[in-house]
């Protein structure tokens, strides 16, 4: 509900007499108080869903004079100082932890862990009692950067393409940094990987993660930064945790807008033994609803990842501390689905991939001091679709998108309490199931109509008993799959190769489609390699669009034992070609299962190596990308990682 403050400034500005007295003058030069007022009116449309304060007032009025001062050439420093403080938007941080369930945190009654540093989120900010996000990570990723819900983005899957924001949309770092904000993200992006589908096509200007759904390796594995392949360093939530707040140690001096999405707890349940030595014999106090689905082990070391999360959180709340940043700073903290494994939910049904309560519902904190009173509770139902009205709210930035939003502002939830606030409706889907929550009722999607506040477990169905709530709830279900979920479609968006404004393409196994003997190191596509590449007649191929000519090195990622070394490769698009051989041997061991705490589902790693094929012309067009073996005087070829296409500057192009 948005208030108008203009009428309460349509009185004269008591306490001036008239007249302002301009700072660093001893009193001798003042503004006619009318020129001030007119000025301080314009600020009501800056100040949403509540009355100013004096503070508001002061600041305002203080900007007004000084820019009337400006016009007058007569600016003294102390002004110009207070002025470019009162112009400042807040900075923003946003922190995404990657299938963190509700229930794993101490502030939500797990007495397994303690989350000191995210419970002082809600201690010192806001708690959304009732905040709603995908069963899985991408889809909650686009939600969270469009404020739509994912199907009409083009998000339907978590990889081989399936992942990827469509291009039309519009995201939250668009609009922050069309209003001067500088932007990074850090860690796992997981919505499109090639240029303009990466974070710097998508209003980041810097990026240091990875692109993919789950990485296979989580102490200093191979990363990128801005496109270019590069080592990480240490623990990868300790490492992008660094380099967030390195970023906003440089950019102290201006708004910034910080995505910080974590990779952990997902699996690989890999833990440094700091935190994982204060859990692997810890019995377990705080169960899952049925304690024999629980596996121990795996709850274990998810909760030793949650409390390293905890670690680097309070790490980053102390550097804004240490650089005055505090209060100048919104902080976010979600989860992107319900926990990853059977494991304490607060009794909830459904887990990650579930569309019912404990799949979707997720832990929400938001922390702005000075501005959202300290412990607020926010019970309204709220999702991730929200986040970007209501941040660009906040920070009082225009919201400029393509296409429309289906999330609202809950800054009156936050600011204002009001008490008229209109029930919703929040949708959630996976695989082609749907279910709808609003405030009292959740409807799944077998149609069971559950009464949430009597039963939060939805242990009993109530649809026989409110009929007409359930029917009413099933015809809102068949509208939004007509209205929403129809505009998937079908998927023949290419991989997009030689964008004019980057120099790097990665085109990684998992987009690959292969043929003969070939085969994917893992059924998981993410972090998996192909391998097995025994015959000429094997295929490896990109469906790509080459969207600006050019010259390209042609490099893989590779390795191959000495025993199979010298195979000619090809690199084919159309009639243009580069050819090279695999040499020298590389043949790393695999990594990750002695960093493993439990045994894992996805793809083990190896230290790839890099290998130059050459360079070739590619022109513009869509067309098939191919890699074949001419040549295999060993066993095999090689074992694949990921093609990287490097656009030649003009000083190296022949």
């Amino acid at each position: 509900m948005r208030h108008s403050v203009a009428p309460k400034l349509r009185q004269p500005i008591r306490g001036m007499n008239g007249r302002a007295t301009i700072p660093g003058t001893n009193g001798r030069k003042t503004i006619p108080g009318s020129i001030v007022e007119s000025i301080v009116m314009g600020m009501s449309m800056s100040i949403r869903h509540r009355w100013p304060t004096v503070a508001e007032l002061q600041q305002h009025a203080w900007r007004a004079v000084v820019l009337w001062l400006t016009l007058a050439g007569v600016v003294p420093a102390e002004a110009q100082t207070a002025a470019a403080q009162a112009r400042r938007h807040p900075n923003v941080v946003v922190i995404l932890a990657d299938d963190q369930g509700w229930g794993d945190l101490s502030v939500n009654g797990n007495r397994n862990l303690q989350t000191p540093n995210i419970d002082s989120l809600a201690r010192d900010g806001a708690t959304f009692d009732r905040f709603y996000v995908c069963p899985v990570c991408s889809p909650t990723r686009a939600e969270f950067l469009t404020g739509r819900y994912h199907p009409r983005g083009g998000v339907y899957s978590t990889s081989a393409g399936g992942e990827r924001l469509d291009l039309d949309e519009t995201t939250i770092a668009e609009v922050f940094r069309a209003a001067g904000y500088a932007t990074a993200a850090f860690g796992k992006w997981h919505n499109g990987m090639q240029y303009p589908y990466h974070p710097n096509g998508r209003g980041f200007d810097e990026f240091y993660g990875f692109c993919s759904g789950h990485w296979g390796h989580y102490f200093s594995p191979m990363l990128e930064h801005n496109g270019a392949i590069v080592r990480g360093n240490g623990y990868l939530t300790d490492d992008f945790t660094n380099h967030a707040m390195e970023f906003i140690e440089r950019h102290r001096q201006r708004p910034f807008f910080v995505y910080l999405a974590y990779n952990t707890p997902h699996s690989p349940m890999q833990v440094p033994d700091r935190w994982w030595n204060r859990f692997k014999d810890k019995p377990l106090v705080s169960r899952h609803r049925d304690p024999k689905k629980e596996n121990v082990p795996h709850t274990r070391a998810a909760l030793a990842m949650c409390e390293n999360i905890d670690f680097n959180v309070g790490r980053l709340l102390r550097k804004l501390d240490d650089l005055g940043l505090a209060e100048q700073t919104i902080v976010v903290y979600f989860s992107d689905n319900g926990p990853n494994g059977n494991r304490y939910n607060g009794g909830m049904k459904g887990r990650k991939g579930s569309t019912d309560e404990g799949g979707v519902r997720a832990p929400m904190f938001i922390r702005w001091k000075g501005h959202i009173p300290a412990g607020r509770t926010v019970r309204p139902i709220a999702a991730a679709i929200d986040l970007l009205p209501t941040l660009a709210d906040l920070a009082g930035i225009p919201v400029h998108t393509a296409k429309p939003l289906d999330g609202v502002s809950l800054a009156p939830l936050l600011l204002d309490e009001p008490d008229d606030w209109p029930d919703r409706m929040i949708f959630s889907h996976w695989r082609g199931r749907v279910s709808v929550r609003t405030q009292r009722w959740r409807l799944d999607h077998a149609g069971h109509l559950f009464d949430m506040p009597a039963d939060p477990g939805q242990r009993t169905p109530c649809e026989k008993r409110f009929p007409d709530v359930a029917q009413k709830l099933r015809d809102a279900v068949a509208r939004w799959r007509k209205v929403v979920l129809a505009e998937l479609g079908r998927d023949d968006r290419p991989f997009p190769v030689g964008h004019p404004d980057v120099t790097y393409t990665q085109l990684p196994a998992r987009d690959a489609q292969f043929s003969g003997a070939i085969r994917r190191s893992n059924r998981f596509p993410n972090c998996s390699y192909l391998t097995h590449w025994t015959r000429t007649e094997d295929r490896i191929t990109f469906d790509v669009e080459v969207l600006a000519p050019g010259r390209f090195e042609a490099i893989v990622y590779y390795t191959c034992p000495a025993a199979d070394v010298g195979s000619l490769v090809e690199v084919r698009f159309g009639d243009s070609a580069t050819r090279g051989r695999v040499a020298p041997a590389h043949d790393p061991p695999l990594i990750g299962a002695e960093q493993d705490r439990v045994p894992r589902q996805e793809s083990y790693v190896k230290d790839f190596r890099p290998l130059s094929l050459g360079t070739f012309e590619l022109p513009r067009g869509r067309g098939k990308l191919e890699l074949r073996a001419l040549e295999i005087p060993g066993s095999q070829v090689m074992d694949f990682r990921l093609l990287l296409l490097r656009r030649l500057p003009p000083s190296e192009r022949r």
